[in-house]
């Protein structure tokens, strides 16, 4: 999959002279009248938004490994002179100035990694910037260029406002011949299972979009910003008509974190997994489509229980904005705010009711205790930690996974050639339940030199014997 960038901005006053006025007040949206509304041009906005826009480049060290690095044979014969390489990796991208002090939003793959990242200006000037947060499972980060100057904008718009067929550009720079603008429409909206990434809630445009476009803006016809664009479905790599971009309302919420000065991106904690909802669970609940997040589990004593979800209901609605599936539910408890409280509509057997859903950050009710494991065994090497709903949210595991999980792998270590992986989840040793990471230090200085172990991977359980 490839990323990709969208905007539009304000200025093109022309396309809505023939909008009729409803009786509240609102705008309404109407096809073109006339040959002379179909040569209407998107010069106007492009150029009132185009200086928002800026190519990305990051570059990154990559260190090469010597092939013969460590045979006995090869070192007899060229000793040291055979040491492994080092060589430079660039990546090019776009992103969308945000505000006036020089805060750039863009995709987290473009600068994952970067040791180095520029950015360049419609103009030609280029400025070297710092990263203020990432997070890798939103696929966002923040950057801040390095200078005291006032950078042109786009206004974040609201992504919930848009509609499909709406038309929206896409400005970004494609392959790196610079930058380009091109126009589409909406094409559908809340479409989920685009990356692998734990994120799916994407406003899908056939505005064309191909590499290098990531981390663009998606505009709207107000001059607004409505998304930022990450991915497209391509056979060949270039446009097929079919690219995805991440709302601007999580842009919104994203920004605002980066600006309070926050390290880490943080969710509501939910305390409770959800699964789509089939057509045999919406006929037995009564409900007229298989649509929502349908509660599989809830934990004790967590947000989801202290509110009275329970596991079999289906949650429909958020403040009043109908859920499609599961990954729409998080992402409307996200954009609500933490610190907030969601209004859940709930469809039960009995019928529907309200629930208010408190949203707040995952406690961390055990210590870390995070330790790097050493000695003459299996897990010298890893660096683990004691699991706590806090820490499942940053790995990105159940919140009511509990015990000791693996957050790191030293490379080169016993550890690293023995397989192991970090998220997985260290269950028993020798057939002795492991519940604390000074537990497991201590069972592991008992050196038995016969090794049992299960783990947990991804939800399913590995056993291995080592010696």
């Amino acid at each position: 999959m490839l990323s990709v960038l969208k905007r539009v901005s304000t200025g093109l006053l022309a396309l809505t002279l023939v909008m009729p006025v409803t009786a509240l007040g609102q705008e309404q949206k109407t096809v073109p009248q006339s040959r002379q509304e179909m040569q209407l041009s998107f010069a106007p906005l492009v150029k009132q938004t185009a200086g928002a826009v800026v190519n990305v480049y990051a570059e990154r060290v990559v260190q090469r490994l010597n092939p013969f690095a460590g045979d006995p044979f090869f070192e007899q014969f060229f000793g040291q002179r055979m040491p492994n390489r080092t060589e430079k990796q660039s990546s090019l991208g776009s992103g969308v100035i945000l505000s006036q002090d020089g805060l750039v939003v863009t995709n987290n793959h473009v600068v994952q990694g970067a040791d180095d990242i520029k950015i360049a200006l419609a103009d030609g000037r280029e400025f070297p910037c710092d990263v203020v947060l990432k997070d890798e499972s939103v696929d966002l980060a923040v950057l801040r260029i390095k200078a005291k100057e006032h950078f042109p904008v786009l206004t974040i718009g609201d992504s919930d406002a848009v509609e499909v067929g709406d038309l929206v550009l896409a400005i970004g720079n494609p392959f790196g011949v610079g930058q380009t603008v091109t126009s589409g429409i909406v094409s559908a909206l809340a479409r989920n299972q685009v990356t692998t990434g734990d994120f799916g809630f994407f406003i899908q445009t056939d505005a064309s979009i191909n590499p290098g476009n990531s981390g663009g803006a998606l505009m709207n016809m107000n001059g607004e910003l409505i998304g930022i664009n990450t991915a497209i479905f391509s056979r060949g790599g270039g446009s097929n008509g079919v690219g995805f971009a991440i709302p601007a309302n999580l842009v919104k919420v994203f920004l605002a974190a980066a600006a309070e000065g926050r390290t880490t991106f943080e969710r509501p904690y939910v305390g409770a997994t959800f699964d789509a909802v089939t057509s045999d669970v919406a006929e037995a609940l009564g409900l007229k489509a298989a649509r929502g997040a349908l509660v599989v589990r809830v934990v004790e004593g967590g947000p989801a229980d202290r509110a009275g979800l329970k596991p079999g209901e289906v949650v429909t609605a958020v403040n009043g904005v109908q859920v499609e599936h599961p990954d729409a539910l998080g992402y409307r408890l996200t954009t609500a705010g933490l610190g907030k409280q969601a209004a859940l509509t709930v469809q039960t057997s009995d019928g529907e009711r309200q629930i208010d859903l408190a949203l707040n950050t995952a406690p961390e009710t055990i210590p870390r205790d995070e330790r790097l494991l050493e000695g003459r065994n299996p897990f010298a090497g890893l660096r683990v930690a004691n699991l706590s709903p806090r820490l499942a949210t940053e790995l990105h595991i159940p919140a009511e996974k509990a015990g000791v999980v693996v957050t790191d792998v030293m490379r080169g270590s016993p550890a690293a050639r023995y397989g192991f992986a970090p998220r997985d989840i260290v269950i028993s040793l020798n057939g002795t339940t492991v519940t604390t990471t000074k537990a497991l230090e201590t069972m592991l200085d008992d050196d038995p030199g016969f090794w049992r172990v299960e783990i947990e991977r991804d939800g399913q359980r590995i056993r291995q014997f080592f010696r």
